[in-house]
């Protein structure tokens, strides 16, 4: 999903390293074989993420929304040998491709994927994340932004995926607008955290909790 200008999106992409091979393979199959492929998280926005990794040096992530794990594997790849990833997932069929594709990494051993609804998985986590990355049902993100920021420490990061929503936000009208609406009022009026709403693909919110 993008809502910029088609050049200057594609300047972007060419500007940006590509991704690995596996990645692009990985693309390419989510492109032909599933029903959503705008899904997909792709070269700019997956580059980005391992980069933020890397920059904080973060050791655990969690990651609502796996799809078929082209994020999990851009963070992954980012993420220190001894480092953890768990991702969570609720569509069956997204999972075994994400699973497959991880199989095939050299950065798969640092991922694990948890089947189920992301709001009662969470519930389930046996670690304090230092990065959260949500990508999850949009309509629940203010929920889910509330049950985040409590769990974090101080220092922790939250990257949320789709915080412009093709622009809609501006004036939202339907459910998934208007809640991912409230979701960055809801950011800009947390004392607790500090923000910055960035204009990468569909809008990413960089949130750090005092």
């Amino acid at each position: 999903m993008t809502f910029i200008d088609e050049t200057v999106d594609e300047y972007v992409h060419e500007h940006t390293k590509p991704a690995p091979e596996l990645l692009e393979r990985l693309e390419k199959y989510t492109l032909e074989n599933t029903s959503d492929p705008d899904m997909l998280t792709g070269r700019v926005e997956g580059r980005f993420l391992k980069m933020i990794v890397q920059i904080t040096g973060v050791k655990r992530i969690l990651e609502l929304g796996t799809f078929t794990g082209y994020s999990a594997l851009s963070m992954a790849e980012g993420l220190r040998e001894d480092g953890r990833l768990v991702t969570l997932e609720r569509d069956p069929e997204a999972k075994a491709i994400a699973e497959d594709y991880f199989s095939q990494s050299p950065h798969g051993n640092k991922i694990e994927i948890k089947f189920g609804e992301a709001m009662e998985t969470i519930k389930d986590l046996d670690f304090t994340p230092d990065l959260v990355f949500l990508d999850a049902d949009k309509d629940r993100y203010p929920e889910y932004y509330d049950i985040i920021v409590d769990m974090l420490e101080s220092g922790g990061l939250i990257l949320i995926d789709n915080s412009l929503w093709g622009g809609e936000v501006v004036d939202p009208e339907t459910e998934s607008a208007k809640a991912i609406a409230l979701m960055n009022e809801k950011i800009v009026a947390d004392d607790r955290v500090e923000n910055v709403l960035l204009t990468v693909r569909d809008g990413i919110q960089l949130v750090r909790k005092k």
